[in-house]
Parts: C-alpha cells; structure tokens; sequence
C-alpha cells in the first residue's frame, strides 16, 4: 500500500474514532446545569493526531469530526459555537505544541480547552448580540481547566503506547 494512501487511511480512522467519541459524549448528560460545558472527549483524538501528524492533518480531523458531528447529533444550530471553540482551541495547541516538549501535553490540552471556552463564548456574544453571555465564562474556564488536564492526560498515555509505525513520516 503505498504511503499516500495508507495515510489517508490512518486519517479515516482517526477522524472516525473521534466521531464516535463525539456522538456517544453528546448522549451522556451533563452533570452540571451550564450550557456548553462537555468532557471533551474527541478532543484527544485531535490532540494525538496534533502531536504524531502534521497541523493540517489534525484540523482535517477536528472539521470533519465538527461537521459529521453537528450533523449525526442533529445540532447543526451549535456547530457555530463547535467551529469557533474548536478553531481556537486548535491554532492555540498547535502553537504550544512547536514550543513545547511532549511531557507538557496536559498543559497544550489544558490550555486549548480554555480557548475553546473563550471561542464557545465568542460565537455566543456574535449569535445573541449580548456581553451577558460572559456570565458563563469563568464556570466555562473552571470546567474547561479541569476537563483539559484529564483529556491531555489521555492524549499523553495514548500517544505514548500508540506504534511509531502509526505517525507521519516527514
């Protein structure tokens, strides 16, 4: 098989596994009573593919995983707020991750959970016209530092035991 093809492949695979994640994490109810706090769970998988593969292959990954998404969980309305989180939650982690060294991955994942909180929050003042909404932002924040530092230790622990075979070869 030849690499091209294999990658895409790899790709596939990885963006399906981050739908899944994404799908089954929308059923589960959410603990606390404020809109847009979510574990965050599909965002290991863009994280992994951040750190093994290149940016573009990631944000690949992380639009497909949004779109599929809005569209499997019937959300299409919040795919707005998906897309702004996400985008700067990703342009802020790919960042860290040329400054950073691999051990701080629970600190890129810590800090991309709270851009995409500012970027959730962000779409919300543009869609509501209204400054209210940052009422939600330091429950946000709080929620989003918690839920970061466990999905970065994941994306640590997978990234760790997944196969060198299983990266892109520059």
């Amino acid at each position: 098989m030849s690499k091209s093809i294999k990658h895409l492949v790899t790709l596939a695979l990885f963006t399906a596994m981050a739908l899944t994640i994404f799908v089954i994490e929308a059923q589960i109810p959410v603990p606390v009573p404020i809109p847009g706090v979510k574990l965050g769970l599909a965002n290991v998988i863009t994280l992994v593919v951040l750190l093994r593969y290149r940016a573009r292959d990631a944000v690949a990954v992380l639009l497909l995983r949004i779109l599929l998404g809005s569209i499997f969980t019937g959300a299409l309305v919040g795919m707005i707020y998906s897309l702004c989180g996400g985008l700067l939650c990703f342009a802020g982690m790919a960042l860290l991750c040329r400054f950073l060294h691999r051990k701080h991955i629970w600190f890129i994942s810590l800090i991309g959970a709270v851009l995409h909180n500012i970027g959730q929050i962000l779409a919300a003042m543009a869609v509501m016209q209204t400054v209210q909404v940052l009422a939600y932002l330091p429950f946000l924040l709080v929620t989003g530092c918690i839920t970061g530092f466990f999905t970065g230790l994941a994306a640590d622990r997978i990234v760790h035991f997944l196969p060198k075979s299983i990266s892109y070869e520059k």
